[in-house]
């Protein structure tokens, strides 16, 4: 990768961040707003151009999801207890930031890839309302507990915010950007990518995981000034 900043007439920065990240990920929510605090702190400094990229954390995830404990216990070994601690401290985390977790009992989790090819269409389509959507979308999950894998759930959303939800639903119907979005994901894994959120500075830099928003004006400050 290159690094490439762009200045404003200003002389102010623009930075490219690309986060990669999915729907069912908790810390790609508490990432993002410590992120967003950082930029609002240094917006004298920074300007950021923000895209959101697809990753799957459970790729082959079947049409009916899974139950989030049986799932957790699955694929990290969790103890019961274990994973309420982690609910528990994840919601806390959110209050702080502003972000509302809701993990009410007999929560699931679903397959995302549907989610992701209208992420990647309002970004291709309407680049500066791509983040209204991905937030839509995961507050619909993560405090409405929906089934985000749902098209009449996603083409809600899709309504709500005013896009065309005939143009979502034939846009899904006919997979228009499923490709699109497989082809991304690959991208990413083979730079090296193998966790969310992962967030990619100007092409160069990786920041990882839901950093506070302290990492992210420490990093975000050391990158401008290199």
């Amino acid at each position: 990768m290159t690094m490439t900043i762009n200045m404003i007439p200003n002389d102010v920065p623009v930075l490219r961040i690309d986060i990669i990240s999915d729907v069912m990920c908790p810390w790609c929510a508490i990432g993002y707003m410590g992120l967003k605090q950082a930029l609002a702190e240094m917006s004298n400094d920074i300007v950021a151009d923000i895209h959101w990229q697809p990753f799957e954390l459970n790729p082959t995830m079947p049409s009916e999801g899974q139950d989030l404990a049986e799932h957790i216990h699955e694929k990290y070994g969790s103890t019961p207890q274990q994973s309420q601690q982690n609910r528990d401290h994840i919601t806390q985390l959110g209050n702080n930031l502003g972000f509302e977790f809701n993990f009410s009992a007999g929560r699931r989790i679903y397959n995302t890839f549907k989610a992701h090819q209208l992420i990647h269409w309002v970004g291709e389509e309407y680049p500066e309302r791509q983040t209204e959507l991905k937030m839509a979308l995961l507050v619909a999950y993560f405090k409405e507990g929906k089934d985000v894998s749902d098209n009449k759930v996603l083409l809600a959303v899709i309504e709500e915010l005013d896009f065309d939800a005939n143009l979502a639903k034939s846009l899904l119907e006919d997979e228009v950007y499923a490709g699109d979005v497989r082809a991304l994901q690959e991208q990413w894994r083979q730079l090296g990518v193998s966790a969310v959120p992962s967030f990619i500075i100007d092409e160069k830099y990786m920041i990882s995981g839901g950093q506070p928003k302290e990492a992210f004006v420490q990093a975000l400050s050391q990158i401008i000034e290199s």
